[in-house]
């Protein structure tokens, strides 16, 4: 329902941001996706994180910025070998909502990677002066995207950061995710990015010479706070953010050998006896309506960036 106020002068104003809409117009979405592709490809063939700064913003924007200040660091003259990235058969899930910010959806089909994925993208806006920005980007296989619910009109459903009709609210997946990596447990269904990284976290803990530590935190608010989509069978498509800190420590008088460039370019200090990675990754999961038969999130994509280095 629209809510109307009596101003002093006898005006009668809409206050929108109460009013349940979709998050924008079909239009608007496309020229949010052309704007950003094309600050994407100029920040990317330049190797310039400036260039797409006011178009990325979250998980994306961390990532997506300290790759370019590596790319930066090591090729200074740009990147001559980048393919522009191409979107194209775009498909828009735009939720109706009230309030601020608002998001929504695209999947594409990209120039880039395997013929069977699609490029799911999240843009959220935090007010109507504000540009949409890219928060959130998954590449999963086209089979793997759920049917999501929408109404006669074609609008999708956005669900509530603590719906409590899900097996987990979305706003408190970040923080499960970062117990699970540290406790286990079986609030995420086994997979690569589940049951194999805590193996391999164990596998890599110990070596000759080198103990390496883990430290993973949630993040949970502004253009980091998670979104979710209403999926048909009553469950939610949850986007969400979360921050992982790596820790070498060498015994004396073992050298810490860093050869990766991007870590070199990103790294402050001198790895003398230590070397912490910090890290963001965006994840992309299907969490179960609370009377599902399996109640078990299960992980569709999750993309990690090196973020920051530093030795000590």
């Amino acid at each position: 329902m629209t809510v109307l106020s009596v101003t002093a002068g006898g005006c009668v104003v809409v206050h929108g941001e109460r009013e349940v809409l979709p998050g924008a117009t079909r239009t608007e979405a496309a020229r949010a996706l052309k704007d950003f592709s094309t600050a994407y490809n100029e920040a990317n063939a330049a190797n310039d994180p400036t260039l797409d700064a006011d178009r990325v913003t979250g998980a994306l924007g961390d990532i997506d910025g300290a790759k370019l200040k590596a790319g930066g660091s090591n090729q200074p003259g740009g990147n001559p070998g980048y393919l522009p990235l191409k979107l194209t058969g775009t498909e828009f899930t735009i939720p109706e909502k009230a309030g601020w910010p608002r998001w929504f959806v695209t999947e594409s089909k990209a120039n880039k990677g395997r013929d069977e994925d699609r490029w799911l993208l999240v843009f959220t806006r935090g007010g109507p002066d504000e540009v949409w920005e890219v928060s959130y980007l998954t590449i999963l296989p086209g089979a793997d995207i759920p049917e999501f619910a929408k109404d006669a009109d074609g609008w999708a459903q956005a669900v509530a950061p603590d719906a409590a009709d899900l097996a987990v609210a979305p706003r408190a997946l970040p923080k499960a995710y970062a117990a699970y990596l540290r406790d286990g447990g079986d609030t995420f269904a086994p997979g690569t990015h589940t049951t194999k990284w805590r193996s391999d976290r164990t596998k890599n803990a110990s070596r000759p010479g080198l103990a390496q530590q883990y430290i993973d935190e949630p993040l949970t608010s502004g253009d980091y706070a998670p979104v979710a989509l209403r999926t048909a069978d009553g469950g939610a498509l949850v986007f969400f953010t979360t921050r992982h800190y790596q820790r070498q420590t060498s015994a004396r008088g073992v050298p810490i050998d860093v050869t990766n460039t991007d870590v070199k370019a990103l790294m402050t200090g001198e790895p003398k006896q230590s070397l912490t990675l910090e890290s963001v990754s965006n994840q992309a999961v299907l969490d179960p309506a609370k009377g599902a038969a399996d109640r078990q999130v299960r992980f569709l994509g999750r993309i990690q960036g090196l973020t920051g280095a530093k030795g000590e």
